[in-house]
């Protein structure tokens, strides 16, 4: 008759994300079948975008 902890245990142990084949970062979603940091799996390009890069400081 509880609802709460005994539940919220049963939800461990699935995987969203697992590692790109394109650059390597753990952001590969394995439902979506595309990675949201390069874009693979939806563009042949990679995913860049402006507000993204940082200043570089000599």
């Amino acid at each position: 008759m509880t609802k709460g902890t005994a539940s919220m245990g049963k939800k461990s142990g699935k995987k969203n994300f697992i590692r790109c084949r394109r650059c390597g970062e753990p952001t590969y979603h394995i439902t979506k079948k595309k990675c949201s940091g390069c874009g693979f799996g939806n563009s042949t390009r990679m995913r860049t975008y402006s507000w993204i890069k940082k200043r570089k400081r000599n």
